[in-house]
């Protein structure tokens, strides 16, 4: 059966955001998960896939993820969800984490929604659900497609990997939680799309991660 969702993802900006594009496979609307960066490029590319962009989802305040929102925005006049609002204080701080690590152009913004645990944003035909994973920042939120066995979590977790904590606001403990609380119960099928690097599944860092695998936890 074909999967109700399709997905490209594009690394963007000199850190290799993961921004992924992600549409309703029936009415190829498509939503723009964490545009960080370079603009024109992803115009481009949903341009070349024949897709109508209909939301902007931003997992959290980081320049690399959300440094681009206001442009795009701008170009397409579509709507930005996300994130939680406890991540305004890293939105505010963009411009200057721009300059600090070479990214031009990023620029503060103001979301037409927060998000919060439990909501779902809606894309085309379809939907997600909003899951709020703080510890990264304390905003983070990731986007779940329960039928489609698909997660885009930013920076909560990676492919061998977690986020980074020591950041202000940042929670080691709060992180580990949201990983273990509430993301491990979506399943150990779901693939995952991070941050950065490569895709994963659940089960699979729940096998093999250093940080959150099950056998290290348990001796922690």
């Amino acid at each position: 059966m074909e999967s109700p969702i399709q997905a490209v993802i594009l690394p963007v900006t000199p850190l290799q955001q993961n921004c992924t594009i992600v549409w309703c496979t029936k009415t190829k609307k498509a939503a723009v998960i964490d545009p960080g960066g370079e603009v024109p490029r992803l115009l481009a590319a949903l341009k070349e896939l024949d897709l109508t962009i209909e939301k902007i989802f931003i997992t959290h305040g980081h320049m690399d993820h959300a440094g681009g929102a206001a442009g795009l925005k701008e170009a397409t006049g579509v709507p930005i969800e996300g994130p939680h609002p406890d991540d305004q204080f890293w939105i505010d701080g963009i411009e200057d984490s721009g300059r600090k690590y070479g990214v031009p152009g990023a620029r503060a913004f103001v979301p037409d929604r927060w998000l919060g645990d439990g909501d779902v944003v809606t894309l085309g035909e379809t939907q997600f659900e909003v899951i709020h994973c703080p510890g990264h920042t304390p905003g983070h939120v990731i986007f779940f497609h329960r039928q489609a066995r698909f997660a885009q979590v930013g920076d909560v977790l990676f492919q061998g990997s977690i986020g980074r904590t020591d950041f202000p606001r940042g929670n080691h403990q709060d992180l580990i939680d949201a990983i273990t609380q509430k993301l491990w119960p979506l399943g150990e099928d779901v693939a995952f799309v991070p941050g950065h690097g490569p895709m994963s599944t659940f089960g699979r860092e729940r096998q093999t991660n250093p940080f959150v695998a099950d056998s290290v936890l348990a001796g922690a």
